[in-house]
């Protein structure tokens, strides 16, 4: 059974990245809900959303380049996403949780896309396509995803707030570009919503 969100445990200013990272991890339980890679193999999972930290802004670290064509073959980058705050999840077509959390995400984006939120999606390790593009008709996915399908796009992430390993994961972009709070394992719409509203009324 969830616990219910807690999103007010926050970093002091002037922390060091360093203990941004152990806070989030300190605030997020370890567990395994049988995601990780295809074929079964488990994945170790980062924790969940019951005790999400929001990072103070200024100990926040800078997300990473991404840049490419999206599954439908439209060019996309989440520089270009600068002054939203971004949603940007991972998922593969082959991971339970992901299908379990895709309508909720779904309903998120439409929801609060005028109060300036964007969702973007990571499809990892789907090596064939036509599997994610499977997916995203089924669930009525209306952001877009970069395919990931080796897993380098999530080795540019820092390994404490964003495990490779961990599917589903969520993380938070402020309008400036730099991750605010990481989730690993599914997320509900009731869990993420006080995180976006959180980060959403910051100044740009």
């Amino acid at each position: 059974m969830r616990r219910p969100v807690r999103t007010s445990v926050l970093v002091p200013a002037g922390a060091g990245l360093a203990v941004a990272a152990a806070l989030v991890l300190v605030g997020l339980a370890t567990r395994d809900d049988g995601a990780g890679a295809p074929g079964g193999q488990a994945g170790t999972a980062v924790g969940t959303a019951a005790d999400t930290t929001v990072m103070e802004p200024g100990s926040r670290p800078d997300a990473p380049v991404l840049t490419g064509d999206d599954l439908e073959g439209n060019p996309v980058s989440l520089a270009g996403l600068r002054g939203h705050v971004v949603v940007l999840n991972v998922w593969g077509s082959w991971c339970g949780p992901c299908r379990a959390e895709a309508d909720g995400l779904e309903r998120l984006s439409r929801q609060t896309r005028a109060d300036g939120v964007r969702f973007l999606g990571i499809n990892t390790r789907d090596r064939d396509p036509a599997a994610a593009r499977s997916f995203v008709r089924a669930h009525a996915l209306s952001f877009p995803s970069l395919p990931d399908p080796t897993g380098q796009l999530l080795l540019r992430f820092p390994p404490a707030l964003l495990n490779p390993q961990a599917v589903p994961a969520t993380l938070v972009i402020d309008r400036r570009g730099r991750i605010a709070a990481g989730i690993g394992g599914a997320v509900t719409e009731e869990q993420l919503r006080p995180v976006l509203a959180r980060v959403a009324r910051e100044e740009s």
